[in-house]
């Protein structure tokens, strides 16, 4: 089996493809598409074919799929980037990548999403089978691309479609962590995040990767114990403003994730399922 990864060069892809390789059998191989051929090297090194070329091209799409068996779309476009960029990688280039994937006969197709796509909270961990209710304090561009995209590619005839919902994505050195001070600084001191380490998340793809049976599921990827906005500056070593405790959360359920399904269908089980188990072995 030959299995294509997009968005291989960026902080999700380039923990990924590198246990992806790790665990291939004799006769598979993985290829990646990137826009800088020089960051892909480490792969190449590996093993990895590489593909150059931008996922909004259709010319490189049409390499890119060509005798693949297989694709995870990691790419996505989200903090820093302007509206019309995030519509145009988020929704309308994951889907020509996966008209161009079916239209090669790919049998199976990971779409790397987001929780966010839920919207505004249920005072209830979410489950897959909520609808996405747009609003709340994280809605906005890359939410709403994403849902857009998940809707477009799980209504695709003739695709096998698995979605994977990330929760918020650390460890390894990832500044998304330190990054989550810019709401945390803003939240209540009993707000929580919902979290995922990047070995989960690769774990978690893995498992939508290679499991037989599951096209149009969509799966939750999340640790066991959100943090609060305290513990969230306490294990980036910054001080607590004061006014987190003279501030109240209006929803505490917003952004929570049920795993039951993962955990029950795919026999997913986090290496970390704390961010402090994750801090008390490096790996953070």
């Amino acid at each position: 089996m030959l299995t294509l990864v997009t968005g291989a060069t960026g902080q999700v892809g380039k923990r990924f493809v590198p246990r992806l390789m790790r665990q291939l059998e004799d006769g598979e191989g993985v290829r990646v598409l990137v826009r800088d051929e020089a960051q892909a090297e480490p792969f190449a090194r590996m093993g990895a074919e590489v593909v150059r070329g931008d996922l909004r091209d259709s010319h490189a799409l049409k390499e890119a799929v060509e005798g693949v068996d297989a694709v995870v779309n990691v790419a996505a476009a989200f903090r820093g980037v302007g509206g019309e960029e995030v519509w145009e990688v988020n929704c309308d280039a994951a889907v020509a990548l996966g008209r161009a994937a079916a239209a090669v006969g790919v049998r199976r197709f990971v779409q790397v999403s987001t929780g966010l796509v839920y919207g505004s909270g249920r005072d209830r961990p979410l489950t897959e089978t909520d609808e996405s209710l747009p609003g709340g304090p994280m809605w906005g561009d890359y939410p709403e691309s994403k849902i857009a995209a998940e809707r477009e590619l799980l209504s695709m005839p003739g695709l096998d479609v698995r979605v994977g919902r990330l929760a918020f994505v650390y460890g390894e050195g990832d500044p998304h962590l330190a990054q989550s001070l810019r709401w945390a600084g803003e939240w209540s001191a009993t707000k929580r995040l919902h979290m995922v380490h990047h070995v989960d998340v690769a774990q978690a793809l893995l498992r939508l990767l290679q499991a037989p049976g599951i096209a149009g599921r969509v799966y939750n990827i999340a640790d066991d114990a959100p943090v609060t906005a305290v513990e969230l500056h306490q294990l980036n070593g910054s001080p607590l403003p004061s006014q987190l405790y003279e501030r109240t959360d209006p929803d505490p359920w917003f952004g929570l994730m049920s795993t039951h399904r993962l955990r029950r269908e795919l026999g997913f089980r986090p290496v970390f399922p704390t961010v402090f188990r994750a801090q008390d072995a490096g790996a953070l």
